[in-house]
C-alpha cells in the first residue's frame, strides 16, 4: 500500500483501512520510517543473511508482522525493510540504481504505473519469477503486466485496486434515491451515463451545500481503467487522442462539469479531505484501499452513514497494485526469490489485507475467511470481501504504455481547471494534449 502518492499514474496515494470480519481500523500515515541502509547483502560465517526489502508508503509487511513471521520459519534469515514514503521518490532512485548496479536491495517494489516501463527498458536486470511461482494463481492480468516479451516475469504480484462506488445513505435519503448498496448497484448498472443521471436526480433535491461526486477527475479515471485500451495499443504507440476509453471518459467529464455535479476538488488535497470532514461528497468512487481514505478524514460522526456497492457498468476499474522484484546483482537471489514467493502467497496477501486492508492479487486468498467474509462496519457492514472479489474478476487485461502515470495526470488536471475555472472542454482538451506531447515527444 501506498501513502500520499502523486506518481504512477494507476497508483494508491493512501492508507487502506485494516478489515476484519467484524472490525475495522484507519490507518493514516504521512511517512514510513526507514530501517538503516546498511548492507543489502549481509552473512555470517554461521550461515545467517540479511536480506533487504525495498519498497515505499506502506505495504503491509511490518503491520501484519509478516517479516518476525519469515525470520521464525528460517532462523537463519533475517529481512530488513528500507521505505520510501513517496513512490515519486523511489522510483527515479531504483532507475539510477538500475543504470548503475548498485545500491539495489535483495527485493524491490514496483509500482503499476511504472512496471511497463520496467519491463520494457530493465527486465534483464532481475531475476526471472515464472519457475518460482505460478502465475495462473494471479488474476490473470496480474502478472502479464509484469511479464518481458521473451516470457520471463520480472514482478510477483501483491496487490490490486479493484472499483466499486462508496455512497452517503443518509444524502441519498435526503434527496430520495434508493438507499440499499443493491437497488444503488442497479441505478448505475447501465453505466457511468447512468451513474451521472443519478447524479442529476441528486442535485434536484441535494441537501444545500452538498454535490453528488467529489471529482469528475476521479471519474474519469475509473472510466479509462475499466477498458482494455486505454493510452496506447498493444504495439506500443500512444493512441489516447483517438481510444475510446478516453473520448468516453473526457466527455463525461465535461458533462459533469458542465452540470455541476461535482465538488471539483483534487483526491487527497486538503480541501478534499477538509469536505470529507463536512460531508459534503455523496459519492467516491472508490479503489479497495479509498476506504480508509474516507474513514479517516470523515471521522466517527459519519460512521454507518457511508456504504459499498458495486461499480457502474459491468466491468471493473483497477486502480492500484504493486509487485515484488529480485535483480539479479543480489548476493542472495534465491533466498529473495523464497521470500518473495513466501510474501505473495495466499495466506501473507490475506494477513496484509487483514491488517491494512490492501486487496489480494493472488486468487487463492479470495477464499480465506480473513477475506471473502470481510465487512466493514464504518461503511455498515458492507461485505468488501465479496464485493472486491466480484469486481476484481471482471476487471479487464489492460494495456499498460510507459507514460500512462503522465497522460493520466496531465488529463486529470485539465479536467480539474473544467470544474474549478470553468475552462471550455476544447480548450482543456488542447492544453492536456499539448503538455503531454511535449512530455512523451
Amino acid at each position: 500500500m501506498r501513502i500520499t502518492r502523486t506518481g504512477g499514474g494507476h497508483g494508491r496515494r493512501a492508507v487502506a483501512v485494516a478489515t476484519t470480519v467484524l472490525t475495522a481500523s484507519a490507518l493514516l500515515l504521512t511517512g514510513c520510517s526507514s530501517d538503516d541502509d546498511g548492507d543489502s547483502n549481509t552473512s555470517d560465517s554461521n550461515g545467517n543473511i540479511t536480506l533487504t526489502v525495498a519498497d515505499y508508503g506502506q505495504f503491509g509487511y511490518k503491520e501484519a508482522k509478516l517479516f518476525d513471521k519469515y525470520h521464525q520459519l528460517h532462523p537463519n534469515i533475517t529481512v530488513k525493510e528500507q521505505t520510501t514514503a513517496n513512490e515519486e521518490d523511489y522510483y527515479p532512485k531504483l532507475l539510477q540504481q538500475l543504470n548503475s548496479n548498485s545500491g539495489l536491495a535483495d527485493v524491490q517494489g514496483i509500482e503499476v504505473g511504472r512496471i511497463k516501463e520496467v519491463v520494457d527498458t530493465q527486465a534483464s536486470k532481475f531475476a526471472d519469477l515464472s519457475k518460482t511461482i505460478d502465475v495462473n494463481d494471479w488474476v490473470s492480468w496480474k502478472e502479464k503486466q509484469a511479464t518481458a516479451k521473451d516470457g520471463t516475469v520480472i514482478g510477483a504480484g501483491t496487490d490490486i485496486g479493484p472499483m466499486s462506488l462508496c455512497y452517503r445513505r443518509d444524502l441519498f435519503e435526503k434527496a430520495g434515491l434508493p438507499t440499499d448498496r443493491e437497488a444503488v448497484a442497479k441505478a448505475v448498472a447501465g453505466g457511468w451515463e447512468d451513474y451521472i443521471k443519478l447524479g442529476e436526480q441528486y442535485k434536484k433535491k441535494a441537501p444545500a451545500g452538498t454535490y453528488f461526486m467529489d471529482s469528475a477527475s476521479a471519474m474519469f479515471n475509473a472510466i479509462v481503467s475499466s477498458n482494455a485500451q486505454q493510452y496506447y495499443d498493444a504495439d506500443g504507440k500512444p493512441v489516447y487522442k483517438d481510444s475510446p476509453s478516453v473520448k468516453q471518459g473526457w466527455n463525461l467529464a465535461a458533462e459533469v462539469a458542465q452540470k455541476k455535479l461535482s465538488q471539483g476538488v483534487h483526491q487527497f488535497d486538503e480541501p478534499w479531505r477538509a469536505d470529507l470532514r463536512k460531508g459534503t461528497m455523496a459519492t467516491v468512487v472508490c479503489p479497495a484501499w479509498m476506504a480508509a481514505q474516507i474513514q479517516t478524514y470523515s471521522g466517527d460522526s459519519f460512521k454507518g452513514k457511508w456504504d459499498i456497492t458495486r461499480a457502474p457498468g459491468t466491468t471493473a476499474a483497477n486502480w492500484g497494485g504493486s509487485f515484488l522484484a529480485v535483480p539479479k546483482s543480489g548476493k542472495h537471489v534465491k533466498e529473495a526469490l523464497e521470500l518473495v514467493k513466501w510474501l505473495t502467497a495466499p495466506e501473507q496477501q490475506a494477513d496484509v489485507f487483514k491488517a491494512i486492508g490492501v486487496f489480494p492479487s493472488n486468487k487463492g486468498a479470495y477464499e480465506l475467511a480473513s477475506v471473502k467474509n470481510a465487512k466493514l462496519p464504518y461503511f455498515n457492514n458492507a461485505p468488501i470481501g465479496q464485493i472486491y472479489s466480484d469486481e476484481a474478476k471482471s476487471i479487464p487485461e489492460a494495456v499498460l504504455g510507459p507514460k500512462d502515470g503522465i497522460i493520466k495526470d496531465t488529463i486529470g488536471k485539465q479536467i480539474n481547471n473544467m470544474e474549478q475555472r470553468g475552462t471550455k472542454p476544447d480548450d482543456a482538451w488542447k492544453a492536456a494534449t499539448d503538455t503531454i506531447d511535449k512530455a512523451i515527444g
